[in-house]
């Protein structure tokens, strides 16, 4: 028996930090599930706009419901460093409207 998950799915720890992502590429499980969950991209929109097998976009969303605590986890932690790196990061926008101001 051929398991099909292991046939659209892999772990490098080389590519994207070890996360599970379509074979071959370096679109992550959480990147797809980003886009069809929470932004609302349609799998088949998901498939031809980073030209992927639909059948590997499927897959990722297997994938994602049999490990659903651990995606969410690595989603969530990618949330928290934007929302630290934008925080720490200065405007170049404001600095320029603060310095008008003065």
């Amino acid at each position: 028996m051929e398991l099909v998950l292991e046939k659209h799915i892999e772990r490098t720890p080389e590519v994207r930090s070890g996360k599970p992502r379509i074979a071959g590429r370096r679109i992550t499980v959480s990147d797809i599930v980003v886009w069809h969950f929470r932004m609302g991209l349609s799998l088949e929109e998901i498939a031809v706009k980073y030209d992927l097998p639909l059948s590997a976009v499927y897959a990722a969303v297997s994938y994602y419901f049999d490990h659903k605590d651990e995606i969410d986890a690595e989603i969530d932690a990618g949330q928290l460093f934007y929302e630290e790196r934008k925080r720490r990061s200065s405007s170049l926008l404001k600095e320029t409207l603060d310095r008008e101001d003065e």
